[in-house]
């Protein structure tokens, strides 16, 4: 009995620990990694790069916030098949750090006079306070949660 609730421990230890292996992690763009939107390469422009992760393990890239959301909301290209309920991940480059971060709990900065790479863009931080400096530093209009950015908010950065 003592063995088997040994074995059932070390199985259910192993099975825990290859879970907390699991959680995402960004990947690096290549050089011929394009933008799923407007086909630019994405390597070129690393302080706005953002991606989605899948179930299958794809990754895709985006030259920046506004691109991703424009797929992700369905207001781009063809989806190719894949719906927002196979993304895995978000990864959205944080603007002062130009590190990635989950762009689920990312902070976005509209109106700014900050532009990326096709213009007027999301700006993402990984937490409110630097998202609320840099709204007053550079006359952003509005800072969003992911959950609050629609397809209104992407189009209005596309006038």
């Amino acid at each position: 009995m003592k063995r088997l609730l040994i074995s059932i421990f070390l199985i259910l230890s192993l099975a825990a620990a290859a879970v907390c292996q699991a959680e995402p992690k960004p990947h690096k763009p290549g050089a011929a990694d394009k933008c799923q939107v407007c086909g630019m390469l994405v390597a070129k422009y690393t302080d706005f790069v953002a991606q989605l992760q899948f179930k299958d393990g794809t990754a895709l890239f985006f030259d920046g916030p506004k691109d991703l959301f424009k797929y992700y909301l369905g207001l781009a290209a063809p989806q190719t098949g894949r719906k927002p309920a196979d993304v895995t991940a978000v990864f959205v480059t944080s603007y002062y750090t130009l590190a990635p971060i989950d762009g689920r709990k990312a902070y976005y900065v509209t109106g700014s006079d900050v532009s990326g790479p096709m213009g007027r863009e999301l700006i993402a931080f990984e937490n409110e306070a630097e998202a609320r400096e840099f709204k007053k530093d550079h006359k952003g209009k509005a800072v969003h949660r992911c959950k609050e950015v629609s397809p209104a908010i992407v189009k209005e950065l596309d006038r």
